[in-house]
């Protein structure tokens, strides 16, 4: 199978390049909205384990007495709180890598098919690695 970058080669010489490049300005401000994001998405990750400690001190000190639903409802609250903090790791990973993408020069590009991905995609999901269609195939799986 080809490699994305393999198969934008080939069609940047079938098609003389046209519509492949991306301005210096546009790739900065991608670049800065991602940053941007990544910052927010870090302070966020940073709260939720500063509140799982915290929660997790209250526990420690405000379990006597408690009974096995006391413990199963804690239990399945602080796997909650762990769920969610890892969902937003799992989102800095993901735009770490779009940062990283974009560096390369293969920001906007689908890792599976070489496809350009839609603006409107990466409008509302800038991390994006896939073009919808080999997400749809994936997600099917």
């Amino acid at each position: 199978m080809a490699k994305a970058t393999d198969i934008r080669s080939a069609q940047s010489g079938a098609n003389g390049g046209a519509g492949r490049t991306r301005s210096a300005a546009e790739t900065e401000e991608i670049r800065v909205a991602l940053v941007t994001r990544l910052g927010e998405l870090q302070a966020e990750y940073d709260q939720a384990l500063s509140e799982i400690t915290a929660l997790s001190r209250e526990r420690l000190a405000d379990s006597a007495g408690d009974d096995q639903a006391d413990t199963g409802t804690k239990t399945f609250e602080r796997e909650q709180e762990i769920t969610l903090a890892n969902n937003l790791l799992e989102r800095i990973t993901q735009v770490e890598r779009a940062i990283e993408r974009l560096g390369q020069g293969n920001y906007g590009w689908c890792e599976k098919c070489g496809n350009q991905i839609p603006v409107e995609r990466l409008a509302a999901f800038p991390s994006a690695t896939l073009c919808v269609s080999c997400k749809q195939l994936e997600e099917r799986r």
